[in-house]
């Protein structure tokens, strides 16, 4: 592996383009454009105010800024950098801002939801969306960016409207069997829509394009329900994480429950390699640094090194006891990631934060238990390989393939936190973010 060097970062805003060619970050109200193989910068544009979100156009060709204390959304071409483009949502306020499939139109959300704004870059024309629902995922686009779901809250009572993107004309109008929707999703062929409740109610309900309601799924009652859900690549599961510390499988065919996998604090199987991180001697003994070496170079030479070992069956992971009377309690699981040739999902309990599961998917059984020092913050699959890359809030990044899995310190001088990463689209680099630095970690063709 080969890392670059630091560069500065606000609020966790470093994302490759969709074409793999650039990188754009942020700092306070400057976004910064370097060529993602050389890290040169290729533009620099400047923000009216700090920036919060960015997001690129499909076509790589534009970049959104949005400045939600300001009610303002600024947008940057790469092709033509003299050009641009202001939105000011003005009293109305901002609170979310994302493009449409096309690249061409840009979907704002005022305050407290009273509306969605679809500004064209073309036409200059502006289309309103009412009554759009104030949850966690709202807006979903088909990946072929066809069609458009809306959440919708009117009159007491949750609605979806499915648009067609090309057009924005109202395709299908449907109330969906919820107490108060929590989020809706596509399934990645774009045939089937996913919606679920509110936690306090365990029920996801899967509708058809025309509105038809295929199947609903409720595993139990009277208990905090569904946390998070993830479809797989080729649709055919759909892989629900509840606060039971259980996630249930259902299959495309019946959408009934095909297995549920189970999240003990004792691993028992004797088929499943638990892989436990173990802190190693530093390569580097103190005695042997001269003394006019620098605080910072000495503390980056000598920083704790780990390794994987793998545990001898039964193994007891590190759980903690969630705190009963506060809201959002860390329990059940939070975090559910297929990898991109649907043979193994990753899961993180809430319970057990220092732990990564991972699931064959073909044998329906867990595979492979990643035990870490300290808690998973973030964990992604690489886009082309079964290969899984996490943090966990220090300087090292993990990798696991079916091959095994290392540890690797980011050489860096100071403190370098790494608590999110974004592969590239080639599955060949990725960037490492912390709070106010990031770098890019190239993995050498053989090892990819």
């Amino acid at each position: 592996m080969n890392f670059s060097e630091l560069f500065k970062l606000s609020a966790l805003l470093g994302k490759f383009s969709p074409d793999g060619k650039c990188l754009a970050s942020c700092v306070q109200f400057r976004l910064v454009v370097r060529d993602a193989s050389t890290l040169q910068i290729l533009q620099l544009y400047t923000c009216l105010d700090q920036i919060q979100y960015i997001e690129w156009s499909s076509d790589s060709l534009f970049i959104l800024c949005a400045m939600y204390k300001r009610g303002i959304v600024q947008v940057w071409s790469l092709e033509q950098p003299d050009w641009h483009c202001k939105i000011d949502e003005g009293s109305a306020g901002l609170v979310a801002s994302c493009w449409s499939p096309d690249g061409r139109h840009i979907l704002n959300t005022t305050e407290f939801h009273l509306r969605i704004t679809v500004w064209s870059l073309c036409t200059k024309s502006v289309s309103y969306i009412k009554y759009p629902k104030a949850c966690q995922q709202g807006i979903a686009f088909t990946r072929d960016g066809r069609y458009m779901a809306v959440a919708e809250r009117r009159d007491c009572k949750d609605f979806v409207s499915i648009f067609v993107c090309s057009d924005w004309q109202l395709l299908r109008h449907f109330d969906t069997e919820t107490q108060d929707l929590f989020g809706i999703e596509w399934a990645p062929n774009g045939c089937v829509l996913a919606v679920w409740d509110t936690c306090l109610e365990y029920k996801i309900l899967l509708y058809s394009l025309d509105g038809r309601l295929l199947s609903s799924y409720q595993a139990y009652e009277w208990s905090l329900g569904i946390k998070s859900i993830a479809w797989s690549p080729s649709s055919q599961f759909l892989a629900i994480g509840s606060y039971d510390e259980k996630v249930r499988i259902l299959n495309h065919v019946t959408w009934k429950k095909i297995t549920e996998f189970e999240h003990p604090a004792t691993i028992a199987n004797t088929k499943t390699v638990v892989y436990k991180e173990v802190e190693k001697s530093p390569s580097v003994e103190t005695e042997r640094l001269s003394f006019t070496s620098t605080r910072a170079l000495a503390s980056s030479r000598i920083s704790t090194q780990s390794k994987y070992d793998i545990s001898h069956v039964p193994v007891s992971l590190h759980c903690i006891k969630p705190v009963a009377y506060r809201a959002n309690p860390k329990m059940g699981v939070g975090m559910l990631a297929f990898s991109a040739d649907n043979c193994f999902l990753a899961t993180k309990n809430d319970n057990i934060p220092n732990a990564v599961w991972i699931w064959d998917i073909q044998k329906l059984k867990l595979f492979v238990v990643l035990e870490q020092l300290c808690a998973i913050q973030s964990f992604q699959w690489d886009p082309r390989h079964p290969r899984l890359a996490l943090c966990t809030g220090n300087s090292k990044v993990y990798l696991w393939s079916p091959a095994g899995c290392v540890s690797v310190q980011v050489p860096m001088e100071g403190d370098f936190q790494i608590i999110s990463l974004s592969w590239h689209s080639s599955g060949e680099s990725m960037a490492l973010l912390s709070k106010d630095n990031f770098c890019v970690c190239y993995l050498e063709r053989e090892a990819v």
